[in-house]
């Protein structure tokens, strides 16, 4: 018996190893390529979708995940990290929760691509919700410059005088004030009407309508000469004399 294995191995080998080889070709030519697979790994941008009304994003997770992707070989090369996206649905979560489990669910793979996804990492991502707070905040002008001689500020007056602002609570304070773009004064010799862009307390909030702009009323006066100013003295001195 063991001779007869030695020679089945032994006997015309070079013959069998070529019949081996074109056995082995033959069958990676006729096994059509969708029954070929491969793996695929890949960094993929991850989206959150669907955050609850009222509720604001203020620690947002990773924004790229790797994975690893497996598919026929006619699609692998299609499948790439501009094709494939991660999509993570906030629509039910809560501001309790700041952990959450990716799946291969989430994952968008160009549809007919046959594609598999066999690994997700990191496989848990992290963030934080809060609630959405809306205050009134005043406004006040960033008036720069001085007047020209003879002249001076009798008073400002802003149109409105508050905006609604909207942001997560944690960034929306009682006394943060909103100021506006500058308004330059130095030129002034009557009182003249800006409108002015707002310049919000905190990168986190924003203007809770469309509303960008307010008006800036600067009340300009001509100063009184010293001889004027004399002149008004006698006068009032003339009146209360008996």
């Amino acid at each position: 018996m063991k001779r007869f294995f030695k020679k089945l191995f032994t006997k015309n080998w070079e013959l069998k190893l070529i019949s081996l080889i074109l056995a082995l070709i033959l069958w990676l030519i006729l096994i059509p390529e969708e029954k070929i697979f491969s793996e695929k790994n890949l960094t993929i941008t991850l989206e959150t979708h669907n955050t609850p009304q009222g509720m604001e994003l203020v620690k947002k997770p990773l924004d790229k995940i790797d994975v690893t992707i497996k598919a026929p070989n006619r699609y692998i090369d299609q499948i790439t990290s501009t094709n494939v996206v991660a999509k993570l649905n906030l629509e039910k979560a809560s501001v309790v929760q700041e952990d959450y489990t990716l799946n291969e669910t989430m994952i968008s793979i160009p549809a007919g691509a046959k594609a598999t996804v066999i690994r997700i990492s990191p496989n848990t991502v992290n963030l934080k919700l809060e609630k959405t707070k809306e205050i009134m905040l005043d406004v006040e002008p960033d008036i720069v410059g001085v007047v020209k001689e003879g002249f001076k500020i009798g008073g400002w007056r802003v149109d409105p005088p508050q905006v609604l602002i909207q942001g997560p609570e944690s960034k929306l304070k009682e006394d943060y004030i909103v100021r506006t773009s500058p308004v330059d004064i130095s030129e002034l010799t009557q009182t003249t009407e800006f409108e002015v862009n707002l310049i919000l307390p905190n990168p986190d909030v924003r203007l809770a309508s469309s509303q960008a702009k307010v008006k800036v009323i600067i009340q300009i006066q001509e100063e009184e000469s010293e001889d004027k100013k004399r002149g008004n003295s006698k006068i009032q001195e003339n009146n209360l004399s008996p």
